[in-house]
């Protein structure tokens, strides 16, 4: 077979008939869950959203508002954490641009067509697909929606440190040192001299005093590492059955966990509600639906456990060790506190606070993890939510993906092969092995070896 050579410059045709374009299979994930958001109409709903945001004559075909969710979407199943990698990967891939809707003689969006279109969409539009995708798993029986655990993550801001500056006077930190050193006597501190002065004080970057200009919305906290980073946290209330994650809220990183429950229970509440009102799914909810609370320790207050209370929600959170108590002007508190206590520490109790670690941590891992959104790449909660509400999606659609084909993401089927047929490959590795040694033993070894295969 003669060598052939790569032609370095090449005339590039002009025409090109529809039959010579380059044709692929659709991968079968995003096949069967376009099939799924075709059987609940998710084209006709979102556009019938987001009909508001666009005009009817004026200026250029935008991004149809189909496509768009879908791209978010892809950045979930695929990891990909930037709006721009989403757009390159639409580019790049068949399957993904069959699954967004571009035929392959159309060119797929770029990055800043994507960003101004969630710009455009207002975060209650983005909520409202969020509980689309919830009815679709109450359809498939996925959300009971009885038992709801809430936990909290950090995400990295898209902010440096080294950008903030104080809020009174808008100085940077290495202005503010040198103003110190030179108050102290210093007239021409040197950089020796501030990181002297500097890891003398306290509160150093306290989120009372500075603020980074480019996002205020991103506060100084305490990473899982252990690193000090510009931060969001990000709130999950997961159904204690299945996994899926009930609400998403994003709060300010500073805000402890008992300020912040509240709003994410609240945020849960009204989402399930959204789906016990629709008639194709009422039936689907548990009767007692939002009637029982899990969360860890740093929950655990008394006005948590009061709100929980006056909320008729069944409190299962860890109590932290604080001692004897003294309860002198608080009945109520007390009376929550004493119930929590007497919950958590049953049989059930103990289950569930089991379960939560599991179910909700696991929604984290897929979300920020192999999602790839542990460090964002938006600026100011309103963006930032906007995309987390579409990723979160993904991983409830996932969840359905996984009941009808096994798999909850696409790269999920790279290992199904070696996981199928790697067991067989092992045993024919040890076989192989086997005979091979009994063909280089001698006669009375390889008698042996016979006699104890027949044993």
């Amino acid at each position: 077979m003669a060598m052939g050579k790569r032609k370095k410059h090449g005339q590039q045709p002009l025409f090109i008939s529809a039959a010579d374009l380059p044709r692929t299979v659709a991968h079968p994930f995003y096949a069967k869950l376009n099939e799924v958001l075709a059987g609940w109409k998710f084209d006709e709903f979102v556009e019938g959203l987001c009909g508001q945001f666009y005009h009817d004559t004026m200026g250029r075909p935008g991004l149809e508002p189909g496509k768009y969710f879908r791209l978010l979407l892809v950045g979930y199943f695929e990891g990909i954490d930037s709006e721009r990698g989403i757009a390159w990967r639409c580019a790049d891939s068949l399957s993904v641009r069959s699954f967004v809707g571009y035929g392959i003689d159309q060119a797929s969006t770029d990055h800043s067509t994507i960003s101004r279109t969630r710009r455009l969409i207002d975060l209650e539009t983005h909520q409202q697909v969020f509980q689309w995708v919830l009815k679709v798993l109450a359809d498939y029986d996925l959300i009971s929606g009885k038992t709801v655990g809430v936990d909290a993550t950090t995400l990295e801001a898209n902010a440096a440190m080294r950008s903030i500056v104080r809020k009174d006077t808008k100085r940077n930190y290495q202005e503010f040192l040198s103003d110190l050193a030179k108050a102290s006597g210093i007239d021409t501190p040197t950089r020796e001299d501030l990181v002297r002065i500097d890891k003398t004080r306290k509160n150093k970057a306290s989120n009372d005093d500075w603020e980074n200009p480019h996002d205020p919305d991103a506060k100084v906290a305490k990473m899982k590492d252990g690193s000090t980073h510009l931060a969001h946290k990000a709130e999950h209330a997961v159904d204690m059955e299945s996994g899926a994650v009930l609400a998403v809220t994003l709060q300010g990183a500073d805000l402890g966990d008992p300020t912040t429950l509240i709003e994410t229970v609240v945020a849960a509440t009204q989402n399930l509600r959204a789906v016990a009102d629709d008639v194709r799914t009422q039936d689907k909810l548990d009767e007692k639906w939002m009637s029982e609370g899990v969360a860890d320790k740093g929950y655990h207050s008394n006005g948590s456990m009061t709100d929980l209370a006056e909320m008729n929600i069944r409190s299962y959170v860890s109590e932290p060790d604080r001692g004897r108590r003294d309860w002198a002007g608080q009945p109520e508190a007390k009376a929550a506190v004493y119930a929590n206590r007497r919950r958590v520490r049953g049989e059930r109790g103990k289950r569930l606070m089991r379960r939560r670690g599991e179910l909700i941590e696991r929604s984290f891992a897929h979300a920020y993890q192999t999602g790839a959104m542990r460090r964002t790449h938006l600026r100011r909660h309103d963006n930032i939510a906007k995309r987390l509400l579409v990723h979160v999606g993904g991983f409830n659609l996932g969840l359905v993906m996984r009941q009808l084909t096994g798999c909850g993401k696409p790269r999920r089927l790279q290992g199904l092969f070696s996981a199928v047929f790697g067991p067989i490959w092992a045993l024919w590795n040890v076989v192989r092995g086997s005979w091979s040694r009994a063909m280089h033993s001698g006669p009375s070894e390889r008698l042996a070896g016979r006699l104890l295969a027949v044993a």
